[in-house]
């Protein structure tokens, strides 16, 4: 970052609302803005997810649209014509900071709480995709950010918005299947390549991409075609695999309706695990306590269970022969003392077990509120990014928080990426004991060590098979440590955590 833009981001931190932000927002903040105005919206990472975010938002004025790969975002410049263009999201907050109201980011995973932290710092209403940030520390960091600086947010886990996770929870705290003391959660990612090996060879980087954007706050790398676009969810670096793509739809329901926080362990397993890529499967079991009774039920010790990659859990004796376990894309199963559910991804299709006694079925009245629109196909409805747009245009003191934001989805956030430590720090070969509130393990020692795949190749060579196999043996809790709060590089930074 050069020091102009880093004293900018530095600087903004600290002024005053008034000086930087928009009038509209203004506005805004003090109730002043009738429903019938639009926003001001900046798209950051458009060439993938986020031009749909952009098309389910064009209720309001897309103003600006930022990119590190410009071929790539094309088709989103395409669709506005009238916006602004940047590859640096810093440059752009620089430049016209003042006519945003409010962001969409949809970056690689690892640029997710850089750009919504500052973001947030600068008075500006997030709507940021899932998962919502990298690491946990992050995670907590724009939880507290969000509530600090009072602006509306929401992780884009659009099945959030929907009626199925209301469902779901409505029907488990009226004690249709008694305590749930277990849930299994599955699905068919990746369909992204993993389990692979650090690129030997460089390649020319693309006229369209800035390559030092993309990497931002990772350790330098020479550009390879396999790390974007899209592909970055492969590597450890820049996503979080298939838990961190399909976790906070799938566990969704899970979280709500169990009223989750942090477990207390945590225990993952893979097929082979390597220092640069997630695993082509795996699987995680999450421990968590007891908490206070909901609704009609107890709310019992619950252990969770992760599997992706092909992995699922053991086929219920209640389903019947040829019927389909969840879906095509995943499910989930609750396991109570008194029965059973079993959803379709996104708690799609929710069904007792077996499924003849839905007949007699009573459904709870709804009490949850809905959202408008979340009672549609998950794809052709904006109903959770209108209801963000909704929130951002409510005062602060007067305003309904979007559904999935950051009090909500912060938190939850922090449970899903906790399997990905789990399944990096498999090698320990233990259950890892977690301090949700200290956001640190408290089983690994400083003289811990744990050993890691680094190469991993097997070529025929005059017809014989040739396998190298070479390991890393590295510190546990330091390890650790990076991983729940990562290193910054190459100039970026983030907020300091709210005191």
């Amino acid at each position: 970052m050069d020091n102009s833009r880093r004293k900018f981001i530095k600087d903004s931190a600290l002024v005053t609302g008034f000086t930087i932000v928009s009038s509209t927002v203004l506005g805004k903040r003090f109730g002043h803005v009738a429903p019938s105005d639009r926003l001001n919206i900046a798209g950051i990472g458009v060439g993938g997810m986020g031009r749909r975010n952009l098309a389910n938002m064009k209720t309001e004025n897309i103003v600006a649209l930022c990119d590190v790969d410009w071929k790539y975002g094309q088709k989103t410049f395409n669709d506005y014509p009238k916006a602004k263009k940047f590859k640096d999201w810093r440059m752009m907050f620089d430049q016209i900071g003042k006519e945003i109201d409010a962001v969409m980011v949809a970056t690689p995973d690892h640029s997710h709480a850089g750009v919504t932290a500052h973001a947030i710092t600068l008075g500006k209403h997030c709507y940021t995709q899932k998962p919502l940030t990298h690491s946990v520390y992050e995670s907590r960091l724009l939880t507290q950010l969000a509530k600090k600086y009072g602006v509306a947010t929401q992780m884009g886990n659009q099945g959030n918005s929907f009626d199925w996770c209301r469902e779901i929870t409505e029907w488990i705290q009226s004690d249709a299947i008694g305590e749930v003391y277990e849930v299994h959660c599955w699905t068919d990612r990746p369909i992204w390549p993993q389990g692979l090996m650090k690129p030997k060879q460089a390649m020319p980087v693309p006229s369209s991409l800035d390559w030092d954007l993309f990497i931002g706050s990772a350790e330098q790398r020479p550009y390879n075609s396999v790390y974007t676009p899209w592909n970055w969810r492969g590597w450890w670096d820049f996503g979080t695999g298939a838990l961190g793509d399909m976790a906070c739809h799938i566990m969704d329901p899970v979280y709500w309706a169990l009223g989750l926080k942090y477990p207390t362990k945590i225990n993952g397993s893979s097929t082979l695990s390597n220092l640069y890529s997630p695993p082509h499967a795996q699987m995680v079991k999450y421990t968590f306590p007891a908490r206070e009774k909901m609704g009609m039920v107890n709310m019992p010790e619950v252990n969770v269970f992760w599997y992706d990659g092909g992995l699922r859990p053991e086929r219920p004796a209640e389903l019947k022969d040829g019927m389909m376990m969840g879906d095509e894309n995943g499910g989930i199963i609750f396991v109570g003392k008194k029965g059973k559910i079993m959803t379709g991804c996104y708690g799609m299709n929710a069904t007792l077990l077996p499924v003849e006694n839905m007949a007699n079925f009573q459904k709870p009245k709804p009490w949850l509120p809905r959202v408008p629109g979340g009672n549609g196909d998950i794809w052709s409805t904006n109903a959770h990014e209108q209801d963000w747009i909704r929130a951002s245009k409510e005062s602060k003191e007067n305003r309904k928080e979007a559904s999935s934001n950051f009090g909500f989805s912060g938190p939850f956030n922090e449970m899903v990426v906790m399997g990905v430590l789990a399944v990096r720090l498999q090698g320990l070969n233990r259950d890892l004991l977690w301090d949700g509130e200290q956001m640190k393990f408290t089983n690994i020692s400083s003289n811990d060590e744990i050993k890691i795949v680094s190469v991993d190749e097997f070529e025929v060579v005059d017809g014989d098979p040739k396998f190298v196999r070479d390991y890393v043996k590295i510190n546990a809790l330091s390890t650790a440590n990076e991983w729940i709060k990562h290193t910054y590089h190459n100039g970026f930074t983030l907020p300091p955590m709210p005191g």
